[in-house]
């Protein structure tokens, strides 16, 4: 399997297993999105929590470049780490919502 294809399995498997976790309040339901013409995968909050509506993107991820760029991480415990775990090398992996000066300070990717 090449690379590309690789990402793209990977991340689509994570994110699913995220999206099939319950929320234990409010009528929440988690929508997974990919764009895989383009390499965007979201996953995406829609519902109720009493009377607030709930409306948001949890996680955005994108590959650039044969990288995976983190745009939004929501997880609790970051995702970049079940990136990792599955086999994807640090060096492939963009906190992107860090900002660029602050990208060194990190085990990850700069760019």
């Amino acid at each position: 399997m090449d690379t590309l294809n690789f990402y793209r399995d990977t991340i689509e498997k994570i994110l699913r297993e995220y999206a099939n976790i319950p929320y234990s309040y409010g009528e929440i339901e988690e929508h997974l999105i990919i764009d895989s013409e383009r390499n965007h995968f979201l996953l995406v909050d829609v519902g109720w929590q009493q009377k607030k509506r709930v409306h948001g993107c949890l996680t955005h991820i994108q590959i650039i470049d044969n990288k995976i760029w983190i745009q939004r991480d929501g997880i609790e415990d970051g995702i970049a780490n079940d990136l990792v775990n599955a086999g994807i090398p640090k060096s492939q992996i963009v906190l992107g919502f860090h900002p660029p000066a602050v990208r060194h300070h990190t085990e990850f990717a700069v760019s």
